[in-house]
């Protein structure tokens, strides 16, 4: 008689232990998700910016980001540089990209038909993506890793790459709001953005504004999809697709035009894609993404920090 409580307490102990450990476990993949979120910041961001300005959505960023992205691995390689140079290499690569997604879907067509300029993206996109198999043979190529190792904080295991993609994001996103609030480029954006028409007549020039932040916002899709790269440790050729898919998710939640609002969607996408991967499986992951997306559309359509269209 004497051993059955003791089996009894020992079982009680495992299932507590058990229990501590899934609960550490879910923590450690919100944290993880909150990390690479970043990443979808920054793409969020992308769409928002271009919106906010033109009122036009660039359906191929995403593709021009990870473009980009390959493009610095590329000099990264030929120059043989260092590692962490593929960074600004992507940078430089993503904003000469998005300028010429400019130059060719937007400078030429006019504003007035919105149809053909969302179309034109598309075809970009799928040009863009195209190139990108046939150069690699639709196979994924390795990218560099920052960082490796892991770094204790709090009883967690932080990535130390994820950590490092993090900071690099933040710094990205916080030199946008300075170009944005504290230059005279972003006060031209900013104008041509709230009333173009009075931009005009202050002497403003639309079409340099609107190059400008082709450029910025490709610079910032370099970045997003170097990082991207780095964390996972490979850049693949399907990788246009669902990421064009969660920069739309991104900028919808986040309301669109609202730069604050696409940080904190693309914050939120990150960690509650994590989670749903180890509550549900990778296979089910999207499908709640998906539905967190539903969930804003029905109940705050205008998104975190946008405005409600009824008002309008």
């Amino acid at each position: 008689m004497p051993p059955a409580p003791s089996r009894s307490r020992g079982d009680a102990r495992k299932r507590e232990e058990t229990s501590v450990g899934t609960v550490v476990d879910l923590l450690q993949s919100l944290a993880d998700g909150l990390l690479f979120g970043a990443t979808y910041s920054l793409i969020g961001i992308g769409f928002t910016l271009v919106f906010g300005v033109m009122h036009k959505i660039n359906m191929a960023y995403a593709a021009a980001s990870v473009a980009g992205a390959y493009a610095g691995l590329v000099l990264l390689q030929l120059l043989a540089l260092p590692a962490w140079l593929i960074i600004p290499l992507a940078c430089l690569a993503g904003a000469a990209f998005g300028l010429a997604v400019y130059g060719l879907c937007f400078r030429f067509i006019p504003l007035s038909a919105p149809l053909a300029t969302l179309m034109s993206t598309v075809g970009m996109l799928l040009l863009i993506d195209e190139i990108i198999v046939h150069l690699t043979a639709g196979m994924p190529v390795n990218y560099p890793t920052l960082v490796r190792g892991m770094v204790g904080a709090g009883g967690f295991l932080l990535r130390g790459d994820l950590m490092v993609v993090f900071l690099v994001a933040v710094l990205a996103m916080a030199g946008l709001m300075y170009l944005l609030y504290r230059t005279r480029l972003g006060l031209a954006t900013r104008a041509v953005s709230q009333q173009p028409v009075a931009a005009q007549l202050c002497g403003m020039s639309l079409d340099q504004v609107n190059a400008a932040t082709f450029t910025i916002t490709g610079a910032l899709g370099g970045i997003a999809g170097a990082l991207i790269g780095s964390a996972v440790g490979m850049l693949s050729p399907l990788l246009t697709a669902p990421l064009t898919v969660k920069g739309l998710i991104v900028t919808v939640i986040g309301g669109l035009g609202s730069i604050p609002g696409a940080i904190l969607a693309g914050l939120l996408v990150g960690a509650a894609e994590n989670v749903f991967q180890f509550v549900r499986g990778v296979t089910e992951r999207d499908i709640y993404v998906m539905l967190l997306l539903f969930a804003f559309l029905v109940f705050r359509p205008g998104g975190i920090l946008g405005t409600d269209p009824a008002r309008h």
